[in-house]
């Protein structure tokens, strides 16, 4: 089970919510990714580097003006436990690559056939974890 992000008064009309505040890379989650990427911001925090989070609930429509302003600030990482191709980070960086381009990388499924097992093993399997999320940034970063 995933901790749970919310308090219970949030406003999720926008489409999304910044989780943790940062400034040198935003990571934009969805789902159960969310709360491995606010693990990610805690480790990368500890090795100098200030990750927003996003948490990223609906894709489509995915409101561009926010993506917009998560790019102008940098880099930018997505992590979903979904296929990469099709969900949250195609649709960041469609809006990315068409209004303000950055570099960016998308952490979740790559194209391969499905496994079956427990969810830490399938985290695991398929890279969906704060670690995967912490080398992303790093690659993205140089560092």
């Amino acid at each position: 089970m995933t901790p749970p992000i919310y308090e219970g008064n949030e406003a999720f009309g926008e489409g999304l919510l910044t989780v943790v505040e940062g400034t040198d890379v935003t990571i934009a989650a969805s789902g159960i990714m969310v709360s491995e990427a606010r693990c990610a911001a805690e480790i990368l925090l500890k090795k100098g580097i200030s990750a927003k989070v996003v948490d990223v609930f609906r894709i489509k429509p995915i409101n561009q003006s926010k993506i917009v302003e998560i790019a102008q600030m940098g880099p930018i990482v997505t992590a979903e436990n979904h296929n990469v191709i099709g969900g949250l980070g195609s649709a960041v960086a469609e809006v990315v690559v068409e209004q303000h381009p950055v570099k960016m990388s998308r952490i979740g499924v790559k194209e391969q056939f499905g496994q079956v097992g427990t969810m830490a093993y399938l985290m695991e399997e398929y890279e969906l974890t704060k670690e995967a999320i912490v080398a992303a940034v790093e690659q993205v970063l140089n560092k």
